[in-house]
């Protein structure tokens, strides 16, 4: 049975090897990617071959034609990458017995393989396969044995059966192994009848992925799954772009672009969906059922939140509620900070929003200490680890994020808390606000008890949510729940230059730099720009004010792509700061390297966007050890290093709820598609002591004068005013 692995279609190689033996021992074997480090025993050879390569159903004991080529590992010598393999059953008495030995098949071990070659020679392996009722022949084998053995023979031809299929159609080796583990012995059935499905049931798999295997299959380019699949991949894509649905004509025409089929078939297909329930059609809104029920619960449990009463907190006076706390934290409270704390403290669910410096964090603690005195019990939580670690810092009360305040169950794959399971608290405040996306929301209002109260703390004129949605500014835009924003700049900001400019740029103006916290060091030509922030982040900064490159310093990109976009300063700061780090096999990553999770890992419990420091790469064991926050360390197996990106370098929009001592920030014209005003401002208001922009001021301006706000596709806001 020949099998080919991803290897095999890499770019021009040499002659190829061919080798043939038994697997003496299995060295590693990954279950999710079947990457494999054995030893083979070939006749004639004195010393083992170690071979690696993604090679599937392979056990100790069993035969094999390899195909490959020789490579030169650093650490681990001469090895022969697989390309493809032959499994090849045994025909000499020997070889049988040593086959079954193996454990290859469930029942069979090495006393029982030596009892069957004893009784059926070199016809063992026929008689399982063929007569297997003649088993009970051997000594010690009864009924229940027997048809443990013949259950394992058939399951190890099914998988054999079934990856000769897979890879006959195109399918990666370790896409083989996701769709076994997924489908088991229907994996072939699930193909031949949607081979579309794996690209919704399978991660890693996509719609075009799919569509490729379809298409090796003869599936019809108009075949009405590919058309449902297709509108589905469509809608689901433009969450990508924060929308939670989108308009008819426009998906019709996403659609017929993507799949370039006639419009006509579409308008059918949409329709199949939108009955069969892959789709929501709600007026001239298409959504996923996931988006449509996360946008139309999260309107109905907050409307229930704001109407059912809850017990009052026991205030005689508001105005010497203020005084008291004044006098306690030994603040001045301006105006509008005190009106917060008012409807901090009667609201049902409120918002307070306002930029650096206005006094949020103030009137968060004026509020807790209130609540502590007149025993109100309440909880603090943020939507990512570093929020959440922010927020505890300046409470110096326990924060959590979201995920672990609702108790996520990796085993049941959901939170613990939710309507049925409600939290035990009289309030709840959420810092960074902005981030919430409308899956998070409705998580979290689902959760909370009738009873309670909810306080969204953020800043509105950051970049909105990673996922989809736009949840603070649909609150805000409704109308329908008190919102009280922060415009004052405490005396104690007012000579931060990051905070001062951060105000003028939000209201339009340019910033003024000076010489102490807030640089620009002009680099119009891409190249130099990149050169000069390899300088800053790596010499001048760390030199000048005692900055750590990795753990004090973080670049900022508006981009990903191009000379000064996040992913190509990555390789240029790893290859300054990290040249020699101990490589890993096939991947850009190296021990040493600043790395961040790229989506939620909850068995793992890391989350999207936390950083750490690679430190240390077992290639023996295929896995990595990665420090987040200096202290906790998490392993990953090679086959999950897709989940970790270099963090040298990051985007913007992956830096919200994040603060750091410095941020070099590159700005050029050959942005343009990202200068936009609240790309520049939630930049800026990362850093903390430092601000270094690097690029030209023809950009900055464009930036600044650039104020328009991709709309998204949401409808919270009518729904929270019931005009949906």
């Amino acid at each position: 049975m020949t099998y080919r692995s991803a290897e095999a279609t890499k770019g021009t190689l040499p002659p190829p090897v061919h080798l043939e033996g038994m697997v003496k021992r299995i060295v590693f074997e990954s279950a999710d990617t079947g990457f494999m480090v054995a030893r083979l025993e070939v006749e004639g050879e004195t010393e083992l071959v170690t071979f690696v390569g993604n090679l599937l159903a392979v056990s100790e004991g069993e035969t094999v034609r390899l195909t490959g080529q020789w490579v030169e590992d650093k650490k681990f010598g001469r090895q022969l990458r697989v390309a493809t393999f032959e499994s090849v059953v045994p025909s000499t008495v020997a070889g049988i017995e040593k086959y079954l030995a193996s454990g290859l098949i469930e029942g069979i071990g090495p006393t029982y393989a030596k009892r069957l070659v004893e009784t059926f020679g070199a016809e063992t392996l026929r008689v399982i396969d063929e007569e297997p009722h003649r088993l009970r022949k051997v000594p010690g084998i009864g009924k229940k044995r027997a048809a443990q053995i013949r259950e394992g023979w058939a399951s190890q031809r099914a998988v054999q059966s079934i990856m000769i299929f897979l890879q006959g159609h195109g399918i990666t080796a370790s896409q083989a192994v996701k769709i076994y583990q997924q489908y088991g012995d229907g994996a072939m059935a699930v193909l031949r009848a949607n081979p579309y499905q794996i690209a919704d049931d399978i991660s890693g798999i996509s719609f075009k992925g799919a569509d490729k295997i379809a298409m090796e299959m003869g599936i019809a380019k108009d075949a009405d799954a590919r058309l449902e699949a297709g509108v589905a991949h469509v809608l689901r894509e433009s969450t990508i772009h924060g929308h939670l649905y989108l308009p008819v004509e426009e998906l019709l025409e996403e659609s017929v672009r993507l799949l370039d089929i006639a419009k006509d078939a579409m308008v059918n297909a949409l329709a199949r969906a939108i009955f069969s329930g892959k789709i929501i059609r709600d007026g001239d809104a298409c959504y996923t059922p996931k988006a449509h029920q996360a946008e139309t619960g999260t309107a109905d449990y907050l409307k229930r939140l704001i109407s059912t009463p809850s017990e009052s907190i026991e205030i005689l006076s508001m105005d010497n509620a203020l005084k008291w706390v004044q006098k306690k934290l030994s603040i001045s409270l301006a105006e509008e900070q005190q009106e917060a704390v008012r409807q901090g403290l009667r609201s049902k669910v409120m918002v307070i929003t306002g930029g650096p410096g206005t006094g949020k964090t103030t009137v968060i603690n004026s509020l807790l200490s209130i609540l502590d005195k007149k025993n109100v019990s309440y909880l603090l939580a943020a939507p990512t680890g570093r929020a959440a670690k922010r927020m505890e810092e300046a409470t110096d009360r326990e924060a959590r994020t979201i995920h672990r305040l609702l108790e996520f169950s990796p085993k049941f794959g959901g939170f613990s808390r939710d309507e049925n399971d409600p939290l035990l608290t009289d309030l709840v405040i959420i810092d960074e606000a902005s981030m919430l996306d409308m899956q998070l929301m409705y998580s979290l209002v689902k959760a909370l008890p009738p009873f309670g109260r909810l306080i969204l703390v953020g800043d509105i004129d950051q970049l909105p949510s990673v996922g989809a949605g736009n949840v603070l500014m649909d609150v805000i835009t409704s109308q329908v729940v008190p919102v009280v924003r922060l415009e004052t700049i405490f005396r104690q900001s007012e000579q931060s230059g990051i905070v001062l400019n951060a105000h003028r740029i939000n209201t339009g103006q340019h910033p003024k730099f000076n010489a102490e916290d807030f640089f620009i060091i002009d680099r119009p030509v891409p190249e130099r720009a990149l050169e000069t922030i390899v300088e800053v982040v790596c010499n001048r900064l760390p030199k000048k004010f005692g900055l750590d490159p990795i753990r004090d310093i973080q670049v900022l990109s508006p981009m990903r792509r191009g000379e000064t976009g996040m992913l190509r300063i990555n390789e240029a700061l790893q290859a300054a700061m990290n040249p020699d780090g101990k490589a890993i096999a096939k991947r850009d990553l190296r021990q040493g390297d600043k790395v961040m999770q790229l989506r939620n890992n909850y068995e793992l419990d890391v989350y999207n966007g936390d950083v750490g420091v690679i430190s240390r790469v077992d290639e023996v064991m295929k896995e990595v050890e990665v420090a987040y926050d200096g202290e906790r360390r998490v392993l990953y197996g090679f086959d999950e290093l897709d989940d970790l990106g270099l963090a040298y370098a990051m985007t913007v929009h992956k830096s919200q709820g994040s603060e750091y001592p410095a941020v070099v920030i590159p700005m050029l014209s050959q942005h343009y598609m990202m200068l936009q005003r609240n790309v520049l401002y939630t930049a800026i208001t990362r850093g903390k002591r430092l601000v270094v922009l690097v690029g030209d001021e023809k950009a900055i301006n464009m930036a600044v004068n650039n104020c328009r706000i991709s709309r998204r596709n949401t409808l919270l806001a009518e729904r929270l005013r019931n005009e949906r």
